[in-house]
């Protein structure tokens, strides 16, 4: 295999499928990433087993097509550090070299048919989704995922995707929020996830949202009994789904409120961030004192101080207060934009807030309970 490659261009592919690259010990194979080269264009492997991605680069000139091997530290570092705008990589069962205008690296390499294979994409059942929609419901969702050390109950180290007709969901809950945002999907065949709870891993979702470049590109899902294929325009990926049973997350939507507050997110984030300065580690806190025409934050550290910040808010009703851990609040303000309306729904201090993004966006947050 020989190609005359754009540094850059390459450079941002293998960070990109490095991403699947096994971060714990599996097989030493598979630290590198496969380069598959024809005639037309050059494709990039890299699996850690559980998920694993095909990418199309794009800019590479063939001079001999074939198979190898490129280890993947190395050559990121030697495309991050040249100054050359081209490169040629010249690669065999014995060795990798790749060369510039004033510089040359030879690297020992490997048989590229030890490399496991990745799917293709050949589904005749499946979901279509545009990506600037499937953007912007990972990005508000994903943050509500458990992460490994968190899981409570349920397979909720990852984002459930529910796919039927024409809506496309996705959920994500740590147990203590939950957000879940849907969209518009265009069904062919008889693919649906109703009557099952598929939770593609967090990992295997930031992959995709990485490769969603395109607003309009259309994004074909796949689901099978215990993976999931999602290809892009340039990309297919291969993930496990989460095992266990995603919680009955329609539970924990609350039906009715008493209480609701229009708000606008800017405004909103800044005064919780700067109420939030005075929590500390003993007391992650902020008490939100709803009252007409006003919001009210206070915090209160151990040792660090106090703090009081108000808002004014178009309100008129009775008013409530109740406390939040703040970085659940600002982790779901910060991904939506500045001028964006929210309402937020309430009916007591003890039981869950809803924050409300009409027509399709739910954030669901546990507020906290003072102890006796």
């Amino acid at each position: 295999m020989k190609i005359v490659c754009h540094r850059e261009g390459l450079l941002t592919a293998c960070q990109l499928a490095s991403a699947a690259i096994a971060s714990r010990e599996v097989k030493a194979v598979l630290k590198n990433i496969k380069a598959i080269v024809n005639d037309e264009r050059c494709t990039l492997m890299a699996t850690d087993l559980e998920l694993g991605i095909r990418l199309d680069v794009r800019g590479i000139k063939v001079k001999e097509p074939g198979e190898a091997l490129l280890p993947t530290s190395r050559l990121i570092a030697i495309l991050r550090e040249s100054t050359d705008e081209e490169l040629i990589i010249e690669a065999s069962i014995d060795k990798c070299i790749v060369r510039g205008e004033t510089n040359e690296f030879d690297m020992p390499n490997e048989d590229p048919s030890s490399f496991p294979d990745i799917p293709t994409f050949t589904e005749e059942n499946y979901h279509e989704i545009t990506g600037g929609v499937l953007r912007e419901m990972i990005k508000r969702t994903i943050f509500a995922a458990a992460s490994e050390g968190q899981v409570r109950f349920g397979a909720t180290t990852g984002v459930l995707l529910e796919l039927d007709g024409d809506r496309a969901a996705l959920i994500a809950t740590d147990g203590r929020r939950l957000a879940m945002m849907t969209g518009v999907a265009k069904q062919y065949g008889e693919h649906s996830t109703k009557n099952t709870t598929p939770v593609i891993p967090s990992k295997a979702m930031q992959l995709l949202e990485r490769n969603l470049v395109e607003p309009g590109e259309i994004v074909k899902i796949c689901l099978r009994p215990n993976e999931v294929l999602m290809k892009t325009e340039r990309a297919m990926i291969y993930s496990r789904l989460v095992e266990g049973r995603f919680p009955n997350y329609k539970q924990v939507i609350p039906s009715k409120s008493t209480v609701r507050v229009p708000l606008t997110v800017g405004p909103f984030l800044s005064a919780v961030r700067q109420a939030a300065i005075m929590t500390d580690d003993e007391s992650k806190r902020v008490r939100f004192n709803f009252a007409k025409r006003k919001l009210t934050l206070r915090a209160q550290g151990v040792e660090s101080g106090q703090s009081r910040v108000e808002l004014p808010i178009d309100f008129d009703e009775k008013g409530l207060e109740i406390s939040f851990d703040p970085k659940f609040v600002i982790d779901m303000l910060r991904v939506l934009e500045p001028d964006t309306p929210l309402t937020l729904d309430m009916t007591e201090p003890k039981t869950p807030a809803v924050f409300r993004y009409e027509p399709n966006y739910t954030y669901v947050v546990v507020p906290l309970v003072e102890s006796k």
